[in-house]
């Protein structure tokens, strides 16, 4: 009997280490752990359509709990999710990315990422001073031509022809170049075996 209990505990002890082994071997990457990434693929408003593929590599190891849990050069995938393009009087672009795989010591793992993204800069000076450049320059024209009057009037024609560029051209586009650094933070906690 004595010895029968003496089996069952070394058998316990077995097993529990046998458990510890097993759990101590899945690591976690919890949720809200920042990840420092560098493109790989170059993303703009110009060229770029939802769902085209995004990589990126993780520029330096991440910690959980004092171990690396996604060591550096590991990847990210994803895909473009929002593409706008600017608008030709108002309407700013933007672009936007998400990543949904991982791939760390050879093993690939689904992940979930907030999405990074760019907006971008109003044009409105830039407007400006292309309607007052052709003000300006219909002005100036319209003097040399007929005088005062012509002045007037080669101003008001300059103005519209300035208006006009502005009407047929688009803002500008942006970009996510490759080898930009940018950081994604995950929004659930990944199991890493």
């Amino acid at each position: 009997m004595l010895r029968n209990r003496a089996w069952h505990l070394a058998l316990g002890s077995v097993l529990g280490l046998l458990a510890a082994d097993a759990s101590a071997a899945v690591r976690r990457l919890p949720a809200e752990t920042v990840i420092p990434v560098a493109l790989q693929t170059t993303v703009s408003s110009a060229t770029s359509r939802p769902e085209d593929r995004v990589d990126a590599k993780v520029r330096a190891d991440v910690l959980s709990g004092g171990k690396v849990v996604i060591p550096a050069g590991s990847e990210l995938r994803g895909h473009v999710l929002t593409v706008r393009r600017p608008g030709k009087v108002k309407g700013l672009a933007y672009l936007s990315v998400s990543f949904n795989e991982m791939v760390a010591n050879g093993k690939t793992y689904r992940i979930a990422t907030r999405h990074i993204g760019v907006q971008g800069q109003p044009s409105h000076g830039r407007d400006a001073k292309i309607i007052g450049g052709g003000t300006a320059a219909g002005a100036i024209i319209g003097g040399i031509v007929n005088g005062g009057s012509g002045a007037k009037k080669g101003a008001i024609i300059g103005a519209g022809a300035g208006t006009g560029a502005v009407l047929i051209n688009r803002g500008q586009d942006v970009e996510m170049p490759a080898g930009s650094r940018w950081t994604v933070r995950v929004t659930k906690t990944v199991r890493l075996d």
